[in-house]
This record gives C-alpha cells, structure tokens and sequence, in this order.
C-alpha cells in the first residue's frame, strides 16, 4: 500500500466536511411581543377577567379552545380562507372552472380527454387558510397576550407563520376587557 495517498484522502473528506460551529444566539421570536401585551391586573378578580376576555375574543370572530380558571388561561383561534394565496405556477390540477380539455401522449402514442364539473379540481380548491391563535394568561400581578398567525397552503402544508403580538391587536382586547367584553 502507498502511504503517499493517506494524507490526500485525509485533506479531502476535511475540506468536503467542512467546520461545523453552534450558533452564537439561539432562535427567539420576530417580532417579539409588544408593551401593550402585558398590563397590570390591578384590583379585578381573576374570574370576571376571564369572563370579560372570553366575550371580548368571541366579539372579534375567535372560537374559545380552552380555559382554565386555575391557571387564568383563556386559548382561542379563528380560520380565515385567503382566496388566491396559492402558487399561479403549481400545474397540479389546473382547470379551469368547469373543467377543462387535454390532449397529449407518451411512448409513442397521442391521447386526448375531457373533464366535465364544477369547481372540486380548479383553483376555487387550492386557498389557503390562515389560522389566528391568541393566548391570554391572566396571573396574580399582570395579564399577559400572545397571538400568532399560520398560513397554511391546500395541501395542509405551513406556508408562513409569525408571531403577531402587536401593540394595535393588544390595545384593542385590552380596551373590550375593561369595558365589560366588547359587548
């Protein structure tokens, strides 16, 4: 065996595997959450607080998903369908909206076909749904809000989310909270 070859394969898989270093800072949440997402409790009780933040979310369209007096935990979300967020440039199932006429072939061979419908396969399928979370904790000294948003294409795959905790959205469910719930 030639010996010379060692150190030229040694420098190859080092130069092919590169330096692998951890990262200087650890992911963290863009935008961070605003001021007005965190406000005092003062004198209320932990109970008509929730009650009040449970009417102020349903006013805006949010389902309640769970509470939990215990914690001071009230969870919601609401579902929007975002028409035309898909890909213009995904070919799968592009018809038009009562269907639509192919022909082509393969090996050899030409074929051709129809398909007749109205809407299922077409571009009226292929929105997106943006998903809104809102987390409300209400403790001892202070109320906390965190909201996020996912969008998620038609193939139930994510195809954006953000944390959308800002000073407009947490004023305005603060304003319906201490006004009785948005009622």
């Amino acid at each position: 065996m030639r010996l010379w070859r060692l150190p030229c394969v040694l420098v190859t898989v080092l130069l092919l595997a590169g330096c692998q270093t951890p990262p200087s800072t650890l992911p963290v949440s863009e935008p961070g959450p605003a001021a007005e997402c965190r406000w005092s409790v003062g004198d209320r009780a932990a109970q008509p607080l929730m009650r009040a933040a449970v009417d102020a979310l349903e006013s805006e369209g949010f389902l309640i998903r769970h509470t939990d007096l215990a914690l001071g935990l009230v969870s919601a979300e609401r579902t929007r369908v975002l028409p035309g967020y898909g890909d213009r440039h995904d070919g799968w199932g592009a018809r038009g909206m009562f269907g639509g006429i192919g022909i082509g072939g393969g090996r050899g061979g030409v074929s051709s076909g129809v398909m007749v419908g109205f809407g299922g396969v077409g571009s009226m399928a292929h929105d997106a749904t943006r998903l809104e979370r809102v987390s409300l904790l209400a403790g001892s000294d202070e109320v906390r809000v965190s909201r996020d948003i996912q969008v998620i294409d038609w193939r139930g795959e994510l195809a954006e989310s953000r944390s959308a905790s800002t000073a407009e959205f947490c004023q305005r469910l603060r304003a319906a909270i201490e006004s009785g719930g948005g009622q």
